[in-house]
């Protein structure tokens, strides 16, 4: 899928935050507090969020910000922006590796996380940099 802005793209207007998680048991919980704060934002801001946002996007972040703590070494990076509407969730992380896309497969036990973020989100990809890479999800809004 391709980005419908650059990844690297800086916009000051652009409500956004973001946390360095060290790894651990606690990066999961500190990165779903991260999401029910920016939410509380969005509200602030007069966005419109709907009743299901919240859930979603605590699960699009669980699952990529697990992924960098189980195949990446070291710290990642969660970042939450608003961008044309919709909720762009980056992680970066230190790993080599490019994500693993499976086809679908109802009798698989586990590996699911992928498979549930890109029906979730409207576009994901990966972007890879000089220490690692950077997952990118979209996640409407609507």
């Amino acid at each position: 899928m391709t980005p419908a802005r650059r990844p690297d793209a800086v916009d000051s207007s652009v409500l956004s935050t973001a946390v360095d998680l060290s790894g651990g048991p606690g990066m999961i919980p500190a990165a779903r507090d991260l999401v029910r704060a920016f939410v509380a934002r969005l509200g602030e801001a007069g966005v419109e969020v709907p009743r299901t946002f919240p859930d979603d996007a605590r699960l699009v972040v669980s699952e990529l910000v697990t992924n960098a703590l189980r195949h990446a070494p070291g710290p990642c990076r969660l970042k939450l922006a608003l961008v044309d509407g919709q909720v762009e969730i980056a992680v970066t992380d230190t790993g080599e590796g490019f994500p693993t896309f499976l086809p679908r497969d109802p009798l698989r036990v586990g590996r699911h996380g992928l498979e549930i973020v890109t029906r979730l989100c409207d576009e994901v990809i990966t972007k890879p940099h000089d220490r690692g890479k950077t997952v990118y999800a979209r996640l409407p809004l609507a």
